[in-house]
Parts: structure tokens; sequence; C-alpha cells
């Protein structure tokens, strides 16, 4: 039974978050020859990507680091926007890889990749088809309606190390969302919501991605990262509108995903632009 106070329901109990079980995610995750290497969760932190960052500048982790926040209070997503939610109702974590013998400039394929590693687990495990929007955003269907659930955070950790932070709602009710085009796979009708499971399917799947990417040399099209990733994207075909560095703004269809993980945009002029760095928006149909 959900415990009442004085004024009502209380929000959510414990029993409807209950916390992540480390021991268990190890037991699940940690194998020897695998790329995890160790996972920990800890109750709050500002941000697991920055905490990993230092922890791979200190030499205190190695490749196949896994650090889990149950809160974040200053998580960030592209261009230093805030992501926060309540504590439990989400996955927050970020991942350590060195991408040794991949060469630098296929690099920027990390972000998609996880994107596809994500989206990938998600269906296995929550029965929740999750849409990709270039470069780094999860989608998920509320009704009718396309919401972000998460986004995906890459950052350089040292000259040989990349980390790879994941925020996704995952409980959020309608009113706890921090805008209303946000979603989460509860209010997508997930048939499951157990984080520890969750949590599991995308680190077996980002596991299995990274290594087929990386025994290709990063080949986006040997690894058929490209083609998966294209065929999730929820950005192609679609009219958008990339806001670039500059102030400079470009509009037209989104029709492809270069070789480079840019998104090709064509304009009414006949001109096609790849674009590697930029805000999208996906402009609604006339």
């Amino acid at each position: 039974m959900t415990p009442h106070n004085a004024s009502g329901p209380s929000r959510w109990s414990d029993l409807d978050r209950p916390p992540l079980n480390a021991t268990a995610l190890r037991r699940g995750l940690l194998h020897e020859g695998g790329l995890w290497t160790s996972v920990d969760v800890v109750q709050r932190t500002g941000s697991t990507n920055s905490d990993l960052v230092a922890r791979a500048g200190s030499g205190e982790a190695g490749e196949g680091a896994v650090l889990v926040a149950e809160e974040q209070t200053a998580g960030r997503g592209r261009l230093d926007r805030r992501w926060t939610a309540p504590p439990r109702s989400g996955l927050f974590f970020s991942v350590l890889l060195r991408p040794a013998g991949v060469p630098l400039e296929r690099w920027g394929w990390l972000p998609l990749l996880t994107g596809v590693a994500v989206a990938t687990g998600l269906s296995r495990a929550a029965g929740v088809d999750t849409a990709l929007k270039w470069p780094n955003d999860l989608l998920v269907t509320v009704g009718r309606e396309e919401r972000k659930a998460g986004g995906i955070l890459a950052e350089r950790a040292g000259e040989d190390g990349v980390v790879v932070g994941v925020g996704l709602n995952v409980t959020l009710r309608a009113d706890e969302l921090p805008v209303p085009q946000a979603g989460s796979l509860a209010l997508a009708d997930a048939v499951s919501t157990d984080r520890d499971t969750l949590l599991r399917s995308v680190l077996r799947s980002l596991e299995t991605w990274y290594d087929r990417w990386r025994s290709a040399g990063g080949d986006p099209v040997t690894s058929t990262l490209q083609e998966t990733y294209a065929a999730g994207c929820a950005t192609l075909g679609r009219q958008v509108r990339a806001e670039l560095p500059g102030d400079r703004a470009l509009v037209g269809e989104a029709v492809a995903i270069d070789g480079d993980g840019r998104l090709v945009i064509a304009t009414a002029e006949g001109t096609r632009e790849a674009v590697g760095a930029g805000d999208i928006v996906h402009l609604r149909p006339a």
C-alpha cells in the first residue's frame, strides 16, 4: 500500500522507486574479457561525467569503468544545459572508453553509437521504440507525440579516453517533467521500468556495439553503425532548422548521416551542407 501523509498520498514511495542493486549489477555485467571493469553506484553527485573524467585523470578509473548516480544535481546536456530529475526516477550514468586503434577522427561516432546501443537495449528490456534525434537525444512516443526522454553527452578524458554520459527518464510522471515536451519510459507505456534490468540491457548492448565498432577500426560502414543509426534516426526525412555556431541558422531537409557522423541538410536553394555541431529543431509540417 502506498503510504499517506497529512496532505494526502506521498508523491512516490520507496517501493515505487527502489534503489539500484550495485551487487547484482556487478554480478551481471563484470566478467573476464568483457568491456566493463567496475560498476560504482553513488547516491548523489553533481555530474557523473565530471566525476568520471576526474577519476580518469587521476588514474583511479580505467577503460570500462561505469559510474551511476541515483540523483544528479548538476547533470549537463549539450551546450551546458541542465538535466535534473527526482532521485531514483531515471538512469544517470557515465562510462569511460579508451578506443585504442580507432583513428581520432572517428571518435565523433561514439555519441551516435551510444544512442544506437541505448535504443537497442530499451527495445529489448522495456518494449519501447526509442528514436534518435541527431546528434544525441533519445525520443519516445507519448500518446501520439514525440517527446525527449533522454540525452547523451561525450567528453574527452585525457589524450586517449572519452567519457560518455547518459541521462534517461524512467518513471517520471507528467507533473514531474521539467518541461511539457519531455517524456519518460513510464509515460511511453514501457512494459518494464525496473532500472536494474534496463541498465544491464543498455550496458550489454553498448558493449556489443562498441566491440563491433572498435574491431572495425571505427569504420561506420563495416561495423554497420552508420546504417543502423540512420534507420533509427527520427531527424532524417524531416524539415529541420540547424542553429549553428556564430548565430547562423540553416533550414532544409535532413537527408543523410555522412561517414563522419554529420547531418547532411539539403536546402531549398539546392545546396547540401554537412553539419557537425549545432542545435537541431524538428520543424512541424506546414
